[in-house]
């Protein structure tokens, strides 16, 4: 039996972890891009990205004052689980207060401030899979990227390039508002709700993987490619690297129908994973 404490202790270490400490991947990304960068605001953004992280770590203080909206994605095996959802929510809470976060969860309506745990928050995804084991992974998604993503029901006739013509036209338009260099994660097919949900599982992915599909990690090459081509830059003041990585996922839909996610991701890429097993 997992017990709830055990969910409660890792969800905490998870946000924790994923607040204070950027994936390797992300920062290999940002050091690939300063070598990269020929113009001089350019490089002092990176610079400035940089050293941010850098003393997240050394002082143990979240790397963002946005420590995001608590999603946590649950791939649930075949195993016993003890008060699932609350040892969520305990686990939230305790971060909230210990680490400490940024309060960010409101009443829709009222304003009301609920702390990070309110009304349906934190957001639960949970998958079923044929495994020993559960696995956690938290994504604290900050609002200043959340307000720049976009879903369009496209029509099948618009295809591969009205695909990456949505992608690239979405990344472009935030400008500087999430902080880029930003990563861009992309969800094709299912239903509109799914494919805004596939953006978001594609950003756990390591920036600077390709997909193992052919022609989506070609989409990817060239949405990267043209997005950066613009120039918009670093914090959106020029330069080469407006986004770090597009990472693509697709799943089947209907016949009349080709849904396009779109979620922009700022330079925090957070997100951190563990998994329990039934002991």
């Amino acid at each position: 039996m997992i017990r709830e404490k055990q969910i409660e202790d890792t969800i905490y270490q998870l946000y924790k972890q994923a607040a204070i400490v950027l994936g390797d991947d992300v920062k290999s990304a940002l050091e690939e891009a300063l070598i990269r960068e020929d113009s001089e605001l350019g490089q002092l953004n990176i610079k400035a990205i940089l050293k941010n992280i850098e003393l997240a770590e050394e002082k143990s203080i979240p790397m963002c004052q946005d420590t995001g909206l608590p999603i946590i994605f649950v791939k649930l095996g075949n195993v016993r689980v003890e008060n699932l959802y609350e040892g969520i929510k305990k686990g939230v809470a305790k971060a909230t207060s210990e680490v400490p976060l940024r309060p960010n969860v409101v009443d829709s309506i009222t304003r009301k401030n609920s702390g990070n745990v309110g009304d349906k928050v934190p957001i639960i995804d949970i998958e079923l899979i044929d495994e020993d084991y559960v696995e956690f992974t938290i994504m604290p998604k900050g609002f200043g990227s959340e307000n720049n993503n976009a879903l369009k029901m496209a029509l099948p006739a618009e295809g591969i390039e009205g695909v990456k013509e949505f992608v690239v036209e979405t990344a472009l338009k935030a400008g500087g508002k999430p902080c880029p260099p930003i990563v861009v994660g992309v969800g094709i097919g299912g239903s509109s709700d799914m494919a805004l949900k596939l953006g978001k599982k594609a950003l756990l992915g390591k920036v600077g993987e390709r997909n193992p599909d052919p022609t989506i990690a070609e989409m990817e090459i060239e949405c990267l490619e043209r997005i950066n081509k613009d120039g918009k830059g670093p914090m959106g003041l020029g330069g080469r690297t407006t986004a770090l990585d597009v990472k693509i996922l697709k799943m089947d839909t209907h016949t009349a129908g080709l849904p396009i996610g779109v979620v922009i991701q700022c330079w925090a890429d957070r997100h951190a994973s563990a998994r329990l097993e039934d002991n």
